[in-house]
C-alpha cells in the first residue's frame, strides 16, 4: 500500500469522473484565456512577428495569400497562446488527478520537477523569441538577391515560429529529462558523462529536425541543449548526493 493520506482505493467509475471534471476544467481555463486575449488578437501576433518586421526593408511588408488568413491566422495564435498562459492550471489539473496514487517521497520529487518543466519550457520559448529570432531573421533577410522583395505569408510565419517555440521549449526540458531517468535508477551521472559525444552528435541531429535548414538555428538549439545536458548531469549528482545522505 501506498502511504498516501487516504489508501481507499476508489471505484473504477469514480476515476473516470474525477478524470472527466479535471479535463473539463483545463480546457475551460485555456477557454477563459482565449476570451479574454480574443480582442488583442491583432496585437498578439503584432507582438510575435515583430522580430521579422523590424529586419523587413521599407518598401517591404507580411501578406496573407489566403482570403481567410487576416482572421484565422491571429485566431489560431491567440488558441495556442491560451494555452501556453493556461499550461500551469492544465498540469495542476493533471497533478491533482494522479498525486493521491503517489508516495509522499514521490510528491516531494515530482512537484519541484513539474514546476521546473513548466518554468524551463517559458524560457525556452523566451530564449526563442528574444535571441533566436533576431538572429535568424537577421541572417534570412540578408542573403537574398537584392532584387527579390521579402514578404512574408503570416500563415507560412506563424507555423514557422510555432514550431521554433515548441523546438526551443522541448529542449530546455532536457535538465528535468536527465534528472528523473536518474532518481528513477535508469542510468547515472557518469554513464550520462561517458555517452557525451553521442548526446552532443543528438543534440545536432534534433537540431536539424525541429528547425529550418540552416545552420545558425541548428546551433542555436543544440548549443544550449548541450549545455542544459550539462546542467542536467550536474543536478543529478546532487540529487544522488542528497540521497546517499539521507540514507545514511
Amino acid at each position: 500500500m501506498t502511504d498516501t493520506e487516504d489508501d481507499t482505493p476508489l471505484p473504477l467509475i469514480a476515476h473516470l469522473t474525477e478524470l472527466r471534471d479535471r479535463l473539463l476544467r483545463a480546457i475551460l481555463a485555456v477557454l477563459i484565456v482565449f476570451i479574454v486575449l480574443f480582442p488583442f488578437a491583432n496585437d498578439i501576433y503584432a507582438f510575435v512577428s515583430k522580430p521579422l518586421r523590424d529586419l523587413l526593408p521599407d518598401n517591404a511588408t507580411m501578406i496573407a495569400t489566403d482570403v481567410a488568413s487576416p482572421f484565422l491566422t491571429p485566431f489560431k495564435l491567440t488558441l495556442f497562446t491560451a494555452l501556453f498562459i493556461a499550461i500551469p492550471y492544465v498540469l495542476f489539473q493533471i497533478w491533482s488527478f494522479i498525486a493521491p496514487g503517489m508516495y509522499r517521497q514521490e510528491k516531494r520529487f515530482a512537484l519541484p520537477v513539474l514546476a521546473s518543466s513548466v518554468l524551463l519550457f517559458y524560457f525556452g520559448a523566451a530564449f526563442a523569441y528574444f535571441v533566436v529570432f533576431p538572429l535568424i531573421f537577421a541572417f534570412f533577410t540578408s542573403v537574398g538577391p537584392e532584387d527579390i522583395a521579402i514578404m512574408t505569408d503570416i500563415n507560412r510565419y506563424l507555423d514557422f515560429v510555432l514550431k521554433l517555440f515548441f523546438a526551443f521549449g522541448l529542449a530546455f526540458e532536457i535538465p528535468i529529462a536527465a534528472l528523473i531517468a536518474i532518481w528513477a535508477g535508469i542510468t547515472t551521472p557518469e554513464d550520462l558523462v561517458k555517452k557525451r559525444p553521442y548526446i552532443i552528435v543528438g543534440c545536432f541531429v534534433f537540431g536539424m529536425l525541429l528547425t529550418p535548414p540552416d545552420v545558425i538555428s541548428q546551433a542555436l538549439l543544440a548549443v544550449p541543449m548541450w549545455l542544459l545536458f550539462e546542467a542536467g548531469v550536474v543536478a543529478g549528482r546532487l540529487l544522488l548526493k542528497r540521497k546517499s545522505q539521507q540514507a545514511e
